[in-house]
């Protein structure tokens, strides 16, 4: 219990600083805790929720938000959402899988050798 509230903790604070602990969280929970990727997957979805919109609303008071990109960002985000979770029940997800995978190898190369301009 102890080791998850850490695990927990940590990645918390990896969502404030708008790195987003959701990956890392779904490694632990599969790699550590022998979860099922299934179930990993849900946790990591009701994680990210109250950290995703505690985050943001100091991110919102703080001014980092341009709004008028945030609003259609955030609809059809939402929208897209909704429909993939309905339409992808039964359906085979390996490619998707595979391709999320390189994402996130390539977002982890952009991160260790990204020069701010």
């Amino acid at each position: 219990m102890l080791a998850a509230i850490l695990a927990g903790t940590i990645l918390g604070f990896l969502t404030g600083l708008g790195v987003g602990g959701g990956s890392l969280l779904i490694l632990w929970l599969t790699l550590v805790m022998n979860m099922e990727p299934e179930a990993a997957r849900s946790i990591n979805l009701l994680f990210f929720l109250p950290s995703a919109l505690i985050s943001s609303l100091f991110r919102w008071r703080q001014g980092s938000i341009d709004k008028g990109a945030a609003l259609p960002a955030v609809l059809s985000g939402c929208a897209t959402a909704a429909a993939v979770s309905l339409l992808s029940a039964g359906m085979d997800t390996s490619l998707l899988k595979k391709l999320f995978g390189i994402l996130l190898i390539l977002t982890g190369f952009r991160e260790l050798f990204y020069k701010a301009k």
